[in-house]
């Protein structure tokens, strides 16, 4: 088990999603927000790989992460359906289209939940003290 690696890992995490909290308080632009929130869920479900010294791949599909992961932390149908909202904010947003609409604030702010209990519970089951990542 390597607790620090994946400490390294919620570090980010812990960055994406406050840094997505400053901006949404700020009134900032929806896509950007949501570009951080996807890096957030990404880095989190990545840090459980990390935990277990496995290779950490390089994808940004959440699915695909969830899908490595699941025997370690169990998501309701509701938070699999914010995931699958959060799939779509790295391809969708992060690219110009010009079709795309910015993301809707209430979507935003349950991706921001999300991605904050997600950190919080992930501290729990892997035993990393947050205190020590938030500084």
């Amino acid at each position: 088990m390597n607790k620090n690696s994946a400490k390294e890992w919620l570090e980010k995490v812990y960055h994406n999603f406050s840094a997505a909290k400053i901006l949404f308080e700020a009134n900032h632009y929806t896509d950007v927000v949501a570009v951080e929130l996807h890096y957030a869920i990404e880095k989190a479900f990545k840090s459980f790989l990390a935990f277990e010294n496995k290779k950490i791949p390089k994808t940004h599909d959440l699915d695909e992460l969830y899908s490595m992961v699941k025997d370690k932390i169990e998501l309701d149908e509701s938070e699999i359906q914010i995931i699958n909202i959060a799939s779509e904010y790295h391809i969708e947003e992060s690219y110009p289209s010009l079709v795309s609409s910015l993301p809707q604030k209430e979507e935003i702010k349950e991706v921001i939940n999300f991605a904050e209990e997600l950190f919080v519970r992930i501290c729990k089951i892997l035993d990393i003290d947050m205190q020590d990542i938030i500084r």
